[in-house]
């Protein structure tokens, strides 16, 4: 038996990193689980972004592992795709009970550096694309009378950091809308918390983008050249969380019996600790 037997989640970004990491944990303790990803490239955004056989990588581990999944290609900066995609969650899997808005887009540049099509491409993503989901889960939830909504927003949703202004802005953002949110759905059996992660072990990462902006002094930087100062990141000098750990945040929530809403839950290690709030 597992905490969240007969319960539906949808896991937007499932394709690979952290996504495939939640949908992984949410199938182990009995939900059925709807991954979602955009499994295309979006031309602004500097690194692969996950392909379909990742999406399908996902659903089979999960099938793999004993669950049901339902694996479904989704931009969600696309309203009808969304409320498409809802609909056939609810028609195939029977419910909604628990939505993880993970999916999210990096990039660094400095502010006179975003283009427009840069600042769109990560709003519309990060936060209009988390907020196009959570609007279409909540009829569900709402007439259930019951929902975890649980967003990824960033240590860069809680302080500035240089080179990510339009990141920063979306993660702080999505932060008052899932405040909101919380706020709204008080009354209706609905909880709506935030996960603020640190530096995930993901592509989003592992990239030679950052790469270059750890090792500015070298013209071909690699992980190997990167990665010590990731560490300086944090107090504790580690170089990144395995996307594992943010995934036990995840289940926390979800299982929540509803005494939870409206928190921010940081996963920094240590970085917290150097803010007043």
């Amino acid at each position: 038996m597992g905490d969240l037997d007969g319960r539906v989640a949808i896991v937007t970004g499932g394709a690979r990193g952290q996504g495939r990491s939640h949908a992984l944990a949410l199938a182990a303790e009995g939900a059925a689980v709807s991954v979602w990803d955009i499994a295309a490239p979006i031309d602004s955004v500097p690194y692969p972004l996950a392909e379909p056989a990742e999406l399908d990588e996902t659903v089979r581990l999960v099938e793999q592992g004993g669950g049901r999944a339902l694996g479904l290609t989704v931009d969600i900066r696309n309203t009808s795709q969304v409320d498409g995609a809802v609909a056939r969650t609810v028609e195939q899997l029977g419910r909604v009970d628990i939505l993880v808005a993970n999916a999210g887009v990096c990039g660094y540049r400095k502010v006179t550096e975003i283009t427009d099509e840069i600042w769109d491409d990560m709003i519309d993503t990060n936060l209009s694309g988390t907020f196009k989901c959570i609007r279409a889960v909540l009829p569900t939830m709402v007439g259930q009378t019951y929902g975890r909504i649980i967003v990824t927003s960033s240590g860069a949703g809680r302080a500035g950091a240089p080179n990510l202004a339009h990141y920063a802005s979306t993660k702080w953002g999505i932060i008052g809308l899932t405040k909101t949110v919380a706020l709204e759905t008080a009354e209706q059996g609905i909880t709506a918390n935030v996960i603020c992660p640190t530096t995930v072990h993901t592509p989003m990462v592992e990239n030679e983008q950052n790469y270059r902006l750890f090792c500015p002094e070298l013209d071909h930087p690699t992980l190997e050249d990167a990665l010590p100062r990731f560490g300086t990141l944090n107090p504790m000098h580690k170089p990144w969380l395995e996307p594992e750990v943010v995934s036990r945040a995840v289940l926390y929530l979800a299982a929540d019996e509803g005494s939870l809403s409206g928190t921010v839950l940081e996963v920094s290690m240590g970085v917290s600790a150097y803010r007043p709030t």
